[in-house]
Order: C-alpha cells, then sequence, then structure tokens
C-alpha cells in the first residue's frame, strides 16, 4: 500500500460520522486558509533581508506553501497538484484582504482559525474520537489532502 493511502485510511479512521465529516468540508479548508493567513501577515522584510532574491515575488506564506508542496509532492504527485491550486486560491484571497483590509488579515485570520477549531473539537466530540493530528502531527496536513482525495475521486482522476 502506499503511503498516502495508508494515511488517508488513517485519518478517515477517525472521520465516519456524516456531521463530522461536514464540520471538515467546512472547516479544515478555514483552518489551512487562516494558516496562510497568519503566515501572510508576516512583515517580509525579514523574508527579503534573509533572501534578497526573493523580494519581487514572495512573502512568508509563499515560502511555506513551497514547503508544504514538496511534502505533498512527496505523497502524490496529483493530490500535490490540487493543493497547489487550493494554495494559490488562499494566497489570492489574502492578498485581496489584506488589501481591503490593511493590517487586518492577521485579525480575519486568527477568528477563522479560532471559530474552526471549536467546530473541529465539536465535530470529533460528536464522532467520539480525538483527531488524528493529536496522535501524529503530519495529520495536520493530511487533512486538507483527504478532502483534495474525495474530490479526485468524484471527478474521475487518480490521485
Amino acid at each position: 500500500m502506499r503511503k498516502i493511502d495508508a494515511l488517508l485510511e488513517e485519518y478517515g479512521l477517525s472521520h465516519q460520522n456524516q456531521t463530522n465529516k461536514f464540520i471538515h468540508w467546512i472547516c479544515v479548508p478555514s483552518i489551512f486558509f487562516s494558516i496562510v493567513g497568519l503566515i501572510y501577515s508576516i512583515p517580509s522584510e525579514s523574508l527579503h533581508d534573509f533572501a534578497p532574491f526573493l523580494e519581487d515575488f514572495a512573502n512568508w506564506a509563499t515560502l511555506a506553501l513551497a514547503v508544504v508542496l514538496i511534502y505533498y509532492v512527496s505523497l502524490s504527485p496529483p493530490l500535490a497538484l490540487g493543493m497547489f491550486f487550493f494554495s494559490a486560491m488562499c494566497l489570492a484571497l489574502a492578498n485581496f484582504l489584506s488589501l481591503e483590509f490593511p493590517g487586518k488579515l492577521w485579525l480575519i485570520s486568527l477568528a477563522i482559525f479560532a471559530i474552526a477549531w471549536v467546530f473541529q473539537f465539536w465535530g470529533h466530540k460528536i464522532e467520539g474520537k480525538k483527531p488524528s493530528f493529536l496522535k501524529d502531527i503530519q495529520f495536520l496536513l493530511i487533512g486538507p489532502a483527504w478532502l483534495m482525495h474525495f474530490i479526485y475521486k468524484k471527478i474521475g482522476i487518480a490521485y
């Protein structure tokens, strides 16, 4: 069995309840975005001091997502492509919000993060099982891939 299949299967074991699954479809992407937004909010001057060649096109969120995407590629290149597009949407939304609400992206992201986690834990209370990441931290990244694999199955793309 491929590593991605084993991880998705193990993640799925604590996500059988339909209400919990529904909550995850809303909250996992929200949490992913909120983390992108929080990292995007870090002033990029320190990044540009660290790597001046990145000045024209990168911020801390771009760099963090590049590392995350390398992890996804190691598990499944097709899923990594889907996560690349979702990550790009998160970056675009973070950019939009930072332009529309200058200096407030971190606050918006923090609020989304807190609210989404409250619902995530509520979903797991309904499920009667602890969140997978309490067993293994990598499941924080498997959650979004788990949702993406359902999208791929629905439209007939092998992952």
